[in-house]
């Protein structure tokens, strides 16, 4: 008998396709070619109708807004020599030692990440980490550029506002910044820890033929450099309030970065064109795919099957549905991209009404767990974006290798640090 591929079945393997052409990326085309292509494609043969698509679309509104503000900071900061005044404080401050700078960086980008966003680490701090090794005359930038990827990842739980995957898993119902540190601290400093031991030792061989030049050059930052640098900061501000407030991040950020970069602007008297030009706008149809394949995903039962499951697991054994739903979440991401996969799993969590143990565990799995790979968040694919534009490139396997070092033992000893508390 000739086996039916039902509507639900070939929905699965357009979306298997189109996930694996982000992250092998055939014939060298971006990833948001294969994202779109997998969306057009289950819309023509109407596997989701134009309504549908539109909503999934529409489900990441707040992320594009979100995305456009801290490009559009990071892009006239970039133009504006903030970076490279930076980089050269980071490494006078190095004095000659590439491990010394290989751990301030890794502190600045937990920083960053813990009150900017994890994407914000990505977009923001990568560029003036590359500016960074090229004013301390570095050989090889990439174990700096590697905590760039990793810790904007292992630092996403620290607070709500550090990962909008965050946002998405708990929606409505997010804890109060009181009671959110009391859940996370301890996960998140093993997390960031372990990250930071794992990647020091992966790196270690590399870092000890580094040589890091103690004559940096050094210059002076334009007024519109401070501008750009204050804009930043108080980017960080209105983050941080309107997380206090419930609010969604998107709308606040690109009014601050639109803002900023106006200002700037102004000041300079011209630069529009080749500040729009100069964006990586394709991030933001890359994640409108994901966000229709992920809906016509659910349309198949998807959330439905997860939820029932993810409820009796929860009834038979809760400390067995923490540690495996964070497990499982963890690998999932990498597939489907922790973005989406945050949208599928905190649905499931707020359906199948589980515990905030169980909640908690599948927020470090969608957070950590896409250490992994380089598809396996937003803001890894935005740090992939970022170093290709200076230069450099990192190879889907390559990654994987490391993330399979470095990923693992953080995940567990969060997921455990959580159990704990």
């Amino acid at each position: 008998m000739t086996p039916v591929l039902t509507p639900q079945l070939a929905t699965w393997v357009i979306a298997g396709f189109a996930t694996l052409g982000v992250i092998v990326r055939p014939f060298s085309w971006p990833e948001a070619v294969w994202a779109v292509l997998g969306a057009l494609t289950l819309l023509l043969l109407g596997l989701i109708s134009p309504a549908a698509a539109w909503a999934g679309v529409a489900k990441g509104l707040d992320v594009y807004l979100f995305l456009v503000g801290m490009m559009l900071l990071a892009e006239i900061a970039r133009k504006e020599g903030l970076f490279d005044w930076l980089a050269g404080i980071a490494a006078r401050q190095a004095r000659g030692s590439a491990t010394r700078l290989f751990a301030l960086i890794y502190v600045v980008g937990t920083v960053v990440t813990v009150f900017l966003s994890n994407d914000a680490c990505a977009v923001v701090l990568t560029p003036a980490v590359y500016a960074a090794t090229r004013a301390a005359k570095v050989e090889n930038p990439l174990p700096y550029l590697f905590i760039c990827a990793f810790i904007a990842n292992a630092a996403s739980f620290v607070l709500p506002i550090s990962n909008p995957a965050n946002l998405v898993v708990y929606a409505a119902h997010m804890p109060p910044l009181m009671q959110w540190l009391a859940r996370f601290a301890l996960p998140s400093a093993l997390a960031i820890l372990t990250t930071y031991a794992v990647l020091r030792l992966t790196q270690n061989a590399v870092l000890k033929q580094q040589r890091v030049s103690v004559e940096v050059e050094t210059a002076d930052l334009s007024r519109t450099g401070k501008v750009a640098g204050l804009g930043i900061v108080a980017t960080a501000g209105v983050l941080m309030g309107a997380s206090a407030y419930g609010l969604e991040l998107g709308l606040p950020t690109c009014a601050a970065g639109l803002a900023t970069t106006i200002l700037v602007l102004v000041l300079r008297r011209g630069g529009a064109v080749a500040v729009v030009r100069d964006v990586s706008w394709s991030v933001l149809p890359l994640v409108a795919g994901l966000f229709v394949l992920v809906e016509a995903l659910e349309r198949t039962g998807l959330l439905q099957a997860l939820a029932a499951q993810l409820k009796l697991a929860a009834q038979a054994s809760p400390g067995g549905a923490a540690w495996g739903g964070g497990i499982l979440v963890a690998v999932l991401s990498n597939a489907v991209n922790n973005l989406p996969a945050g949208l599928i799993a905190g649905a499931a969590v707020q359906a199948a009404d589980v515990s905030d143990r169980v909640a908690g565990a599948i927020l470090i799995g969608i957070d950590v767990g896409p250490n992994l790979s380089v598809t396996g968040s937003l803001a890894t694919i935005l740090w992939l974006t970022a170093i290709r534009r200076e230069g450099q490139d990192v190879s889907f396997w390559r990654f994987l290798k490391l993330g399979c070092l470095v990923m693992p033992p953080a995940l567990l000893l969060a997921l455990a640090g959580l159990l704990l508390v």
